[in-house]
């Protein structure tokens, strides 16, 4: 079977496809990717092929949010160019291939592409809410600023103005590339992206779909990517000085210019060293102090059974890793699933959700006290035993599976 792993977007989008990818070659299936190109080198180094697909992406980290508010016409034409890369770079990539998977919600082109090609198509979501559901609202509220939707016993109609906007923002553009393919046109975008069998690749401890009874989601659990890397000298060296530091990271998301500053008088007004992750903002310390250290790119497995907290963006792979490794969570969520994972967090009560806001030495630090409360030190280590690490595995037996069967159908 050769199968192709398809994602737009950032490290925490691609690592889970690299899992999945790892399992299914494990199992003896051909596997090939279409990312960033950020990520090129990294996949191809671990013997997989790569088909880069868009532009360069780490730049964002840094880019000014005031230089990335485009005009209409700046995103309409974005929007044409996008959907054209994809069509015809995810349409080269699946050249002879059995099956496609596709992960995130900018997979537009890509079930569009599948069924041009007669192939089946899986959509992934790395956490529930961004698959339709009455028990909770669409997280696109929370990437447009508004992080304030009332708890109600239903949010269908919250869900029913999310597919217009989705319509209304693809429908057009997406069916014009359709109908050059010989393809019928689609009136519903987002299931037509979705598809009406999407899989969850979430922790069920973490992240569980929210409503058991409905078949229509396939939870795998988390795909989660064994790391063996060891930690740098330094790093080994910064750890054995002291006691266990806070881990502070944003991941590739951008953040506030101070919050390096804010990140390491937080620790320090409590007793703690500081560990900051540099991120795609470049984070850095303030000083030369030996009670803090800068970090770039790190085997977070190794390191966060090591650490007295993990201080985050609140990213899928981030708050997994956390979790299982039995380390209290602070998240300071900016945007889309974000929030979710910081209530989750919060409700669990093995961290704290921090308040909306940019952080301020106060704020953060009374967050880490609580973090760090005994009761909340040792429900962490608990849920940590209850995180599951076999999600990829399991998808990937799955994929073998669904290609075997659609073989058989085929045959009949």
């Amino acid at each position: 079977m050769r199968v192709l792993l398809s994602t737009i977007g950032s490290r925490g989008d691609v690592q889970p496809l690299v899992a999945l990818a790892l399992e299914l070659r494990n199992l003896g299936q051909e596997v090939r990717l279409c990312v960033p190109p950020d990520f090129r080198n990294w996949i191809e180094s671990l013997g997989m092929p790569v088909t880069p697909i868009g532009p360069f992406l780490r730049s964002t980290g840094k880019a000014s949010p005031l230089a990335a508010i485009p005009t209409p016409e700046q995103r309409r034409q974005m929007m044409e160019g996008t959907l054209a890369i994809q069509f015809e770079t995810i349409a080269a990539a699946a050249k002879n291939c059995d099956i496609i998977v596709g992960a995130t919600a900018l997979q537009i082109a890509a079930p569009s592409v599948a069924e041009r090609m007669g192939i089946p198509y899986i959509f992934a979501a790395y956490c529930p809410t961004v698959l339709p559901s009455p028990h909770h609202a669409p997280p696109v509220l929370a990437m447009l600023g508004d992080t304030s939707v009332p708890a109600i016993a239903d949010y269908r109609e919250l869900w029913d103005l999310d597919a217009r906007r989705w319509n209304d923002m693809w429908g057009v553009l997406l069916n014009s590339h359709r109908a050059s393919l010989g393809l019928r046109a689609v009136d519903d975008v987002r299931s037509h992206i979705f598809t009406d069998r999407p899989w969850l690749a979430a922790d069920p401890t973490l992240a569980p779909w929210p409503d058991p009874a409905d078949r229509a989601v396939f939870q795998t659990g988390a795909w989660i990517l064994p790391d063996e890397r060891p930690l740098s000298p330094e790093l080994e060296a910064f750890l054995d000085a002291g006691s266990p530091p806070i881990y502070f990271g944003f991941g590739s998301i951008r953040t506030p210019e101070n919050l390096s500053q804010v990140a390491i008088a937080s620790a320090r007004a409590i007793g703690h060293r500081a560990i900051v992750s540099r991120g795609w903002a470049d984070l850095s310390v303030v000083d030369d102090e030996p009670d803090c250290l800068a970090i770039g790119e790190v085997n977070q497995q190794a390191l966060f059974k090591r650490v007295a907290a993990v201080v985050h963006h609140g990213g899928a792979g981030t708050t997994t890793a956390a979790a299982r490794d039995g380390a209290p969570q602070v998240v300071i969520p900016q945007m889309y699933d974000q929030h979710y994972w910081a209530q989750r967090i919060h409700h669990l009560g093995i961290g704290t959700a921090h308040e909306g806001g940019t952080p301020t030495t106060d704020s953060l630090t009374s967050a880490l006290l609580h973090a760090l409360q005994p009761d909340v030190v040792a429900r962490a280590r608990a849920i940590a035993i209850a995180i599951h690490s076999n999600g990829a595995l399991l998808a990937a037996q799955c994929l073998i599976t669904a290609d075997k069967e659609n073989a058989l159908q085929e045959r009949l």
